[in-house]
């Protein structure tokens, strides 16, 4: 009578197990999507902001979370067919898939994190020179359009304030056509708007355009973190859920 209960119960602790999982992979899917969705909108959206940047590494945690996220969804398939055949081999595959993935959010987690530590020292540094060396210059065109995107999408003018054009290589120019900052420091763009750089014509912020995408960049670098610690987290649960199930069919007898 004890052997038959020892039995129900092995049955019982088994199909729980695998209930869980179903819905570890379920929220796995979930969170695999929202890590493919940051990366995709990081990569796509605001890829012109990642000219102005002097390291790839914001770039680059993008693209860790776009791999991870897509692993995501292929893991989970390879979760659903361990759980519904009970094989020890599959199950052994999706636990090392899981780890694969969780390793990889680890790295994306500490390069967003490391780069945030220096987000501000490297902006400082580097987006002023950027802007007043390279705005409107041969070959430039790709730092043209992002310092164009980025005074209008940020309301702002200049890295520091509008001031910082006049130490700018196109200003000086015949190509900028006596204007005293680009088109794209007005609040309304009108053709050589840029001649005049009154507070009612241009955009005058305090801290300027450093202060905004340091912001923007910021509160992305959080969400990159965020996300990737939330589905790594998730990632663990499923991996110990994975062992469970593993050791219960390892002791049922063929």
């Amino acid at each position: 009578m004890s052997a038959v209960y020892k039995d129900d119960q092995n049955d019982w602790l088994t199909v729980c197990l695998k209930y869980l999982l179903f819905v570890f992979n379920f929220l796995f899917w979930v969170g695999g999507a929202a890590v493919l969705g940051v990366g995709v909108w990081t990569v796509v959206e605001k890829s012109d902001y990642l000219s102005l940047l002097a390291s790839s590494t914001f770039a680059v945690s993008a693209y860790i979370l776009i791999l991870a996220g897509s692993l995501v969804v292929v893991t989970g398939f390879l979760g659903c067919c361990a759980v519904i055949r009970e094989q020890r081999s599959c199950l052994s595959m999706y636990f090392l898939c899981l780890l694969l993935i969780f390793l990889i959010e680890l790295v994306a987690g500490v390069l967003a994190y490391v780069y945030y530590q220096r987000l501000s020292e490297e902006l400082k540094q580097h987006l002023h020179q950027t802007m007043t060396e390279n705005y409107a210059q041969p070959g430039k065109e790709s730092i043209t359009l992002a310092v164009d995107r980025l005074q209008q999408d940020f309301k702002c003018c200049g890295s520091n304030n509008s001031h910082d054009w006049t130490d700018s290589v196109y200003i000086p120019s015949k190509q900028a056509e006596g204007r005293v900052v680009p088109d794209s420091c007005c609040k309304t763009i009108t053709p050589q708007c840029g001649m005049r750089d009154h507070p009612s014509n241009i955009y005058k912020v305090e801290g300027g355009c450093i202060t905004k995408l340091e912001q923007f960049l910021a509160d992305h670098l959080l969400v990159i973190g965020a996300v990737g610690i939330g589905v790594a987290c998730l990632q663990i649960c499923g991996m110990v859920l994975t062992c469970c199930l593993y050791r219960r069919i390892k002791m049922e007898p063929y």
